[in-house]
This record gives structure tokens, C-alpha cells and sequence, in this order.
């Protein structure tokens, strides 16, 4: 699934600065556990290319530089 939403956002389906799915929603569209889901999550803000609003929800970073790259 990382590799998934990863994709999203190099293409350009989540471009930088809008919300991504929510963890439910993310469960819900991959048939996945909600620990995974947060896995997920918790991966793509340690490698930079997401952060998460208490209460907002997770967006993708507004400068992603370098940090997209294979």
C-alpha cells in the first residue's frame, strides 16, 4: 500500500498540499487492517512526503524536493 500512495503523489494524484484518504478510508479501498493502514502512514511521514493536522487529517508536503525520487 505504501508504494501505492507513494505513486499518488509522484504522479500527481495528490499533488502537494491536498488531503490524502484517511486511515478508514485507506482500509476501506485496500481491504487492509487499520494497523496497517497506519503503518502506512507513519512510513510516508518518516520518509517526508506527508504530515498529519490533529483533527484535520493528513496532507502531502508543499515542498516535496528531492525526497519523491526512487
Amino acid at each position: 500500500m505504501y508504494e501505492i500512495i507513494r505513486g499518488r503523489i509522484q504522479n500527481g494524484a495528490y499533488p502537494p498540499g491536498s488531503k490524502i484518504p484517511t486511515v478508514l478510508e485507506l482500509v476501506a479501498e485496500f481491504q487492509i487492517a487499520n494497523v496497517t493502514a497506519q503503518k502506512v502512514y507513519k512510513k510516508l511521514r518518516e520518509d517526508g512526503l506527508i504530515y498529519t493536522e490533529p483533527g484535520m487529517g493528513s496532507f502531502v508536503v508543499e515542498d516535496e524536493g528531492d525526497s519523491l525520487q526512487p
